[in-house]
């Protein structure tokens, strides 16, 4: 028997207002509790939060429903996998150590009812983004990190969040031309023989057959929220 997987990215939680937090994450709770009875496994495929520090003994205020939510997804069972994005990538291992909840820093290729699937992020991998590869370089260095992490706790997630802000006002400020850099990036996998390629970090939901494969990009929950689906086919789903 075939698995279902379900794919979800770019919740951002903690970007918008408190009112508009409250709503988002009361459907982000909904839908993993929803997935205990609906699928085998759930790839998060990064910005889960718009920030997150993670100190040794520290963990930052807000969305405990949602921490409490995939500690109960996982264990009624399911195998949780987290790709982590630009804007929380920076976790020690709170989520692995307390909720089950599998970390990749890095994009990750698997098999998944027979077709090969790779899948990341996606901030670093369009070709005329140097700027911002070379600041993911400096955020992600363990010893600039370690120092960091010496911030008392109320200050330093307060940098985090204003890091955030610049990153993503980066992101959609710059202009990338008018190809699709994710997914020329996406091409090239499945030339190189992938049958799925799944990216966030864009917002743009992209549906986009190419070959023998395609690319899919789950867009974002800021105003859509939406998942994907695989078992025999790949699909995108609204989560109202």
């Amino acid at each position: 028997m075939k698995k279902t997987y379900f794919f979800i990215s770019d919740i951002h939680l903690g970007l918008q207002s408190p009112v508009v937090e409250k709503e988002k994450e009361k459907l982000l709770v909904k839908f993993l509790d929803y997935a205990k009875t609906s699928c085998d496994e759930l790839f998060i495929v990064g910005d889960l939060f718009d920030y997150w520090f993670e100190y040794k003994r520290v963990i930052q205020k807000g969305f405990i429903k949602t921490l409490v939510a995939l500690s109960e997804l996982v264990d009624s069972g399911k195998k949780v996998h987290y790709i982590i994005g630009n804007h929380d990538f920076l976790h020690r291992d709170f989520f692995e150590k307390e909720i089950g909840v599998k970390l990749y820093p890095q994009p990750i290729d698997t098999l998944l009812n027979g077709k090969k699937f790779f899948m990341a992020h996606g901030d670093g991998l369009v070709k005329n983004d140097l700027g911002y590869k070379i600041l993911k370089k400096i955020l992600r260095n363990k010893f600039l990190q370690k120092i960091y992490s010496i911030v008392h706790p109320d200050l330093g997630i307060k940098i985090a969040s204003s890091t955030s802000k610049t990153s993503r006002d980066y992101t959609a400020n710059k202009n990338y031309g008018k190809v699709d850099g994710l997914f020329e990036t996406a091409k090239l996998k499945i030339d190189s023989g992938f049958d799925v390629v799944i990216f966030g970090h864009s917002h743009v939901r992209t549906f986009e057959k190419y070959k023998n494969g395609i690319y899919i990009n789950l867009g974002a929950w800021l105003d859509k929220p939406c998942y994907g689906k695989f078992s025999e086919t790949f699909e995108i789903i609204d989560w109202k």
